[in-house]
């Protein structure tokens, strides 16, 4: 079976579990005996600091239609323009700089992306569809995420394939937008994903918060959880003799590293946790650079920068490293997740989680038994959070065990991809029967 992957592409500045996701689905199926593809769309998909199979066109490129929106006189520019901006080194240097990855202003864009045929980008939507029918003749086509779904209809039309889509942090995106716009993109979320064969959501919490929002019908939806390969993560005990909290996600905000940072501080003005440090990784975008020097102020007033280390490497290769030597994981992500895949990351390589009992955070705790939750989601809690889970020698190591094995045994790369395929099964034999 042939199975397209159209995703979202990035810089690679950052640790994006989202593209991490799509990568390793597509490892799997391929290793399951399946042509599997990633079709990138707005940006290189960047992974391990290489474009991921290189060669291959990007669609939708990121700079062509961000101008074609915002300057309409633009929008029939001759083709040498349009392929300068559609370039490897233009949408390099635009993947890097800030606000790449920000919804905020994109309205109207977003917008125009998801009206398909009808929007700014027809042009562009025509070329995916072409290449899709007369080159890579897929009999599945697997969207990365809802906001891609402009695409889905002209899709289904053209090459006459079951459309898939999964689900994860699209409501992060549509909130950040302004207010007014939010109940129109949902709207037209809802009439696209109308016209898919199936949604695939990554947790049960996830599944719930988009049948209401999105107005999917239950036997359109699956819950099919992400998976990982265990055997690239050696498995350790925690560390207690220097006892090491690990953070592992794009450094900012959003993603809760200030109530890290302020939790650390006042555990540390405890002189029983006078031996632990803080571990950083998953890179960050120009828009975090002021947030980031705020919160190193921070710990230089409270001098614990010696206290404090930061890893660059947060490549596939350089992932498992960074758990080694680690007490517990916390990503206090400051709305939740559908999902998060460090924490897979950190139970398969034997480290505990400490987590807020926000988005799936629970139920992926509650499912892998490797960690704790707390709540409310501020720094005083965590930092009780912290301190209880890192004195417990005995607890910590249930934690890792248990963690451990619900990877092996739930988590399991090769497991979700058999219920991934079976899904395509289904589909393709309901399109024959048609």
């Amino acid at each position: 079976m042939k199975i397209v992957h159209i995703v979202p592409g990035f810089g690679g500045t950052f640790y994006c579990g989202n593209c991490l996701r799509d990568s390793a689905i597509v490892a799997s199926l391929r290793k399951a005996g399946h042509e599997a593809v990633i079709l990138p769309v707005y940006l290189p998909l960047v992974m391990d600091g290489r474009i991921v199979q290189d060669g291959l066109p990007v669609f939708y490129g990121a700079v062509n239609i961000y101008v074609k929106q915002q300057f309409p006189i633009l929008r029939r520019m001759p083709g040498w323009l349009h392929d300068l901006l559609n370039s490897r080194p233009v949408l390099k240097y635009a993947a890097k700089k800030a606000g790449s990855t920000r919804a905020h202003g994109l309205e109207s864009l977003t917008e125009s992306m998801l009206k398909g045929m009808e929007g700014m980008q027809s042009t562009d939507l025509k070329e995916i569809v072409d290449y899709l029918k007369y080159h890579e003749k897929p009999d599945i086509v697997h969207f990365s995420n809802a906001l891609l779904l402009g695409m889905a209809e002209e899709i289904r039309r053209e090459v006459r394939v079951p459309v898939v889509c999964s689900l994860q942090d699209e409501d992060v995106w549509i909130d950040a937008m302004e207010p007014s716009a939010r109940a129109g993109l949902w709207k037209l979320m809802s009439e696209k994903a109308a016209i898919t064969d199936a949604v695939i959501a990554v947790s049960g919490y996830f599944a719930d918060i988009m049948k209401k929002k999105m107005n999917l019908p239950d036997e359109k939806m699956h819950v099919i959880p992400i998976g990982i390969e265990p055997a690239i993560y050696p498995c350790h005990r925690p560390a207690m003799g220097k006892r090491v909290i690990g953070y592992l996600s794009r450094i900012c905000k959003e993603n809760g590293f200030e109530v890290l940072v302020d939790a650390f501080i006042r555990l540390k003005s405890d002189p029983r946790f006078r031996d632990v440090s803080l571990r950083v990784s998953g890179g960050s975008t120009g828009d975090d650079s002021a947030f980031i020097r705020r919160q190193m102020k921070k710990l230089k007033h409270g001098g614990l920068l010696h206290d404090i280390e930061f890893r660059e490497d947060f490549s596939s290769a350089g992932i498992p490293g960074f758990f080694d030597g680690l007490t517990v994981l916390s990503v206090p992500v400051l709305k939740g997740e559908a999902f998060g895949l460090y924490q897979l990351e950190a139970l398969a390589s034997g480290v505990p989680l400490v987590q807020p009992a926000l988005g799936a955070f629970p139920e992926i705790i509650g499912q892998s038994g490797g960690g704790i939750v707390y709540f409310p989601n501020d720094p005083e809690t965590l930092a009780s959070a912290l301190m209880s889970v890192i004195s417990d020698e005995k607890q910590l190591i249930q934690f890792s065990i248990s963690g451990r094995k619900a990877i092996e045994e739930q988590f399991n790369c090769t497991r979700i991809t058999q219920k991934l395929v079976s899904v395509y099964n289904s589909l393709r034999e309901q399109e024959l029967n048609q």
